[in-house]
């Protein structure tokens, strides 16, 4: 993937990795992000002053339109979608009386958000050079942590979504691209990021090497060796994670 001259639209661009890709592709693209805070927004404006942001809430289908209205009104020429946008709940399943409802949040942010994007934005994004359709999931696709029920769950659907997407599109003219993130030291862990959690800068940065290189799924740190553990031992891959912090 060519990482100048796009147009490139993030979802959840105002912190964490989606912000910090903002600020690595700014130099050379137009970057436009959305998110749910208009704090976090401007706060990420004045870090990144050439981008332009609309507040939205994915968790809605009305949202979603609106955000697809503004692009397709006023940036009729982006080209790269980033799926980022992602919420988490750390519960038990069992004991949260909450946990209907925070999981129909999740499945709403995290999966029917991206799918829902993909199918609004696609006839645009081929109208323009080089489309390029872009998830962001996580190791977790291939062996849950149980602290996050529903976040995994929604995470390996949206990873089932995006495989057969691309198999069943290998020749088509937009590309289908996932990258598949550890745990990273952003905002998303409420000021308790785990210990094994990498730095944003090291995560985005693989993370834009493997665009750089090409390649459709892209696996970032320790989710190489996670992928690999998960194939040959999948019940030591789920002991080994939950019990790492």
């Amino acid at each position: 993937m060519d990482l100048k001259g796009n147009t490139i639209l993030i979802t959840g661009g105002s912190s964490g990795i989606g912000l910090e890709l903002a600020k690595r592709l700014a130099e050379h693209n137009k970057i436009l992000i959305c998110g749910r805070s208009s704090e976090k927004l401007q706060s990420a404006k004045y870090a990144v002053p050439s981008i332009e942001y609309l507040q939205c809430d994915l968790a809605l289908k009305n949202e979603r339109e609106k955000l697809f209205e503004w692009i397709k009104s006023e940036h009729s020429d982006t080209n790269v979608l980033v799926n980022n946008a992602a919420i988490t709940h750390n519960t038990n399943f069992v004991d949260d009386p909450e946990i209907t409802e925070k999981a129909e949040l999740e499945i709403a942010i995290n999966y029917l958000a991206p799918v829902h994007l993909s199918k609004l934005f696609l006839p645009l994004l081929e109208k323009n050079k080089s489309p390029k359709l872009i998830y962001i999931t996580t190791g977790l696709v291939y062996t849950p942590k149980v602290a996050y029920p529903i976040y995994c769950s929604t995470k390996a659907a949206l990873h089932s979504f995006i495989t057969g997407f691309r198999f069943k599109n290998t020749n088509a003219k937009y590309g289908i691209i996932e990258v598949l993130m550890p745990a990273v030291d952003t905002p998303w862990h409420n000021g308790n990021p785990p210990k094994i959690a990498i730095p944003v800068e090291q995560a985005v940065q693989e993370m834009l090497s493997g665009l750089n290189k090409g390649n459709r799924e892209i696996k970032i740190a320790s989710v190489k060796k996670l992928y690999k553990i998960s194939r040959l031992a999948p019940k030591l891959a789920l002991k080994l994670i939950n019990r790492l912090d």
